[in-house]
């Protein structure tokens, strides 16, 4: 097919929006691909949403060969089947209620929804199935950045796969899995599938699908040696040991005047960091709770819920008194009353620990012998850090979540009565899966790992044309009809084909063709009048190549 940029709506800029700090923000801004409505909000220009929906087509390619049967479900969802489900107090959640009074949900996520239509898979000879569909989707997103990295609105990918057992929940699960390695290895991706958090999602188990790049919400965690990969949410990572001072026999109070934070104790008392314990007090199923984790590291809170299986909240200072007796900044576990949970990195060996007295601390507090804690990986893994398994050094890149899949098992089916009869006629729960991927994501993972300083190098799969032909002809008719030619006979042997017929300076046109990407240009001039050769560049090259005009086509065949 043939394009004609005069024609079209390509409103290309020659400066940066000067917001943007992502790469794919700035570049797809700025090659007349996207433009912003509101903060969170996006509207896709033609350019921007051929590869939208290039990006679309392979992810429905790939999801037919696996047996996906695609459907469509509403954005719009009644706000009871929120409730069933208890998710309706999720905060990110877009609520309304319409004119009658009745209260509704804009889905994030559709579970509710098609769990509701799995109601009708009745008997054991209706699984599996999987059931997919793409969708609008509203999220109440509280930091909206990065242009199409984290949004308001988007489209995703839902699929869900219905089972009537664990062992073909695990059949789906795996079949999807492979899948979606085969849709971002089309895309021209680099990514790394991690064990992760399943989150509101709930389940059993989750893979998330982390594209590194230079913006992203995800830190990817890798070692070195290549055997271990995590999401920094789960992540684990072995610190440095800590220089110990002498042991003591009991717990020694020492008064500490002024000193709140670990590097203050440490710097007070010339010990390491790392010798140090952090205490933080949270807020979980109405009690405090104590976390402690080394003097140098942070606190994951996402742990410590999984650890407590219970959503957690800092204590308020108020709360702190009452339940220590003392004010932030000394607080430990030797005489705390409520539940302690402590790191595994304070596992063995003796640290300083607040006194429950303001102004006080003790060194030589020891687990086990002074206190009692539930142990649990609940720090923020961190570079220096090695490897869990081989002791090599891990590596943190920065990412952004391309895809995620869960084994939700009977979360929602239990909710929502989904059940079937077996061999047997006996009643069973229906087993679910749930795979979720973004196309507006994967497109700006693809931007943020292909582009130079020109602008995007699309890989030919998803591109929003094939080849790019630039008529430098200076107005002259013949030049235009030769490179209209050149266009027509590419796009009758299948090539999407953008044809650059505008009146403008020729370092104009080669400005605009690097900053749009097209895999392929072909540049036809004056000379080409006289020779009746072409020059033709991949975006990837630093150099023309001068070719028949016969040539071309084959040419742009293999390349």
């Amino acid at each position: 097919m043939l394009h004609r940029q005069s024609q079209l709506f390509l409103p290309t800029l020659r400066e940066y929006p000067a917001d943007a700090e992502a790469a794919s923000h700035r570049l797809l801004v700025r090659a007349g691909m996207i433009r912003q409505v509101g903060t969170g909000l996006w509207t896709y220009l033609p350019a921007g949403w051929r590869v939208h929906e290039r990006i679309v087509q392979v992810v429905r390619e790939e999801m037919d060969a696996i047996g996906g049967q695609e459907m469509s479900m509403p954005v719009l969802a009644p706000a009871e089947l929120w409730e069933t489900t208890g998710r309706i107090r999720i905060p990110e959640l877009f609520r309304l209620v319409d004119r009658g009074g009745r209260q509704f949900v804009i889905s994030m996520t559709h579970e509710e929804t098609v769990t509701l239509h799995a109601r009708e898979l009745r008997s054991y000879r209706d699984l599996p199935k999987i059931l997919y569909h793409f969708q609008t989707k509203g999220r109440d997103e509280p930091r909206p950045r990065s242009g199409l990295i984290r949004v308001r609105e988007f489209v995703m990918k839902d699929a869900y796969s219905f089972d009537r057992d664990e062992e073909g929940l695990d059949v789906s699960f795996q079949a999807h899995a492979a899948a979606y390695e085969r849709m971002f290895e089309r895309c021209g991706l680099e990514f790394t599938a991690v064990q992760a958090e399943s989150g509101m999602m709930g389940g059993t188990e989750s893979i998330d699908y982390l594209a590194p790049s230079g913006a992203g919400e995800n830190t990817l965690v890798t070692c070195e040696r290549g055997d271990y990969a995590a999401d920094l949410e789960i992540a684990r990572g072995v610190p440095r040991a800590p220089t110990f001072p002498e042991a003591l026999g009991t717990p020694e109070e020492v008064e500490t005047p002024g000193v709140t934070t670990c590097e203050g104790l440490a710097g007070f008392l010339g010990i390491d960091l790392a010798a140090t314990s952090k205490a933080m007090p949270v807020v979980a199923d109405g009690a405090v709770v104590l976390a402690l984790v080394r003097g140098d590291d942070r606190l994951d809170e996402g742990k410590l819920a999984a650890a407590l299986r219970s959503d957690v909240r800092p204590a308020q200072v108020d709360e702190i008194r009452e339940a220590f007796g003392a004010e932030p900044g000394s607080l430990g576990p030797v005489s705390f009353r409520g539940a302690v949970v402590l790191d595994e990195t304070l596992r063995e060996g003796q640290f300083v620990a607040g006194a429950n007295r303001t102004g006080f601390h003790l060194r030589g507090v020891e687990h086990g012998r002074d206190f009692e804690a539930r142990i649990a990986d609940i720090r923020v893994p961190q570079e220096g850090d090695t490897c869990p398994r081989c002791g090599g050094a891990l590596i943190f890149r920065t990412a952004i979540e391309v895809g995620h899949i869960f084994k939700l098992g009977t979360t929602y089916t239990a909710a929502f009565d989904a059940t079937y009869l077996d061999e047997q006629s006996v009643e069973r729960p229906i087993v679910m899966g749930c795979y979720g991927i973004g196309p507006g994501r994967v497109l700006a993972a693809v931007v943020e790992q292909r582009h130079d300083e020109r602008g995007i190098a699309w890989p030919s799969s998803v591109a929003p044309y094939d080849v790019h032909v630039l008529a430098l002809g200076g107005g002259s008719a013949e030049v235009e009809a030769l490179a209209t030619a050149v266009a027509e006979e590419l796009s009758s042997a299948g090539r999407d084909v953008l044809v650059d017929d505008r009146e403008a300076r020729p370092g104009e046109k080669f400005a605009d063709a690097d900053l749009l990407g097209v895999p392929i240009r072909v540049t036809v001039g004056k000379k080409s009048l006289e020779d009746g050769g072409v020059d033709v560049r991949r975006r990837s090259d630093d150099a023309d190549a001068r070719v028949e005009r016969a040539s071309v086509i084959d040419w742009t065949g293999r390349n």
